[in-house]
């Protein structure tokens, strides 16, 4: 199963039949990738599911409508068990960013943490999942973002990376980080889901 973000509106590729939420189902073979995007910002659609019988090669297919941009960030906990946040363009979120060339996936997720947060003494522990999201400026772009399990120990004072539009840093505790989570985007909130399933 493959769940791709536009906006907090899922499209959910998949080779199951079994159904999991209320959302319409097209044949992906018969879709118009046009149109279902069409749908999903002028319908009010709460997602679609887009049943695939060659679940890679349908993948692939999809990928082809878009440019893909690769990114990598971090889920980073302190030894609180707090989780840390950057809140940016008014919404909550988890720091992260583009791969630069040559780099690896990991000392990209690792440098965008500290880079946005001013935080150090960072631990990838390990990874939690990739997620997907439509974006757009100069076409349809496909953020495809590799998240790690961080921790860090550090008490030095956090920075927001001001440039980059971040205007604050905070770890937060369960209560809070479900409070963040309300104003935050789908595909972090999956993130936080993978994170407590584990």
């Amino acid at each position: 199963m493959y769940k791709v973000f536009i906006d907090d509106t899922p499209i959910i590729i998949t080779s199951s039949k079994k159904k999991k939420n209320n959302f319409p189902v097209y044949l992906f073979k018969n879709i118009v990738f046009d149109e279902i995007i069409l749908k999903l910002k002028h319908e009010k659609l709460q997602g679609v599911n887009l049943y695939s019988t060659d679940l890679e090669n349908d993948w692939h297919s999809f990928l082809s409508n878009v440019t893909v941009i690769s990114a990598a960030g971090g889920l980073v906990v302190n030894p609180k068990k707090e989780i840390l946040f950057i809140f940016r363009n008014g919404v909550w979120d988890l720091p992260k960013g583009w791969i630069e060339k040559g780099e690896t996936i990991e000392s990209a997720a690792t440098r965008e943490v500290e880079e946005e947060c001013g935080v150090f003494n960072l631990k990838i522990i390990k990874s939690l999942v990739t997620t997907y999201h439509i974006y757009y400026q100069e076409g349809m772009n496909l953020k495809k973002t590799h998240w790690f399990l961080m921790s860090s120990d550090s008490n030095k004072e956090l920075v927001p990376q001001i440039e980059e539009g971040i205007t604050e840093v905070v770890f937060k505790n369960e209560r809070d980080t479900e409070e963040a989570l309300k104003n935050s985007y789908g595909n972090i909130k999956l993130v936080h889901d993978t994170f407590k399933e584990r």
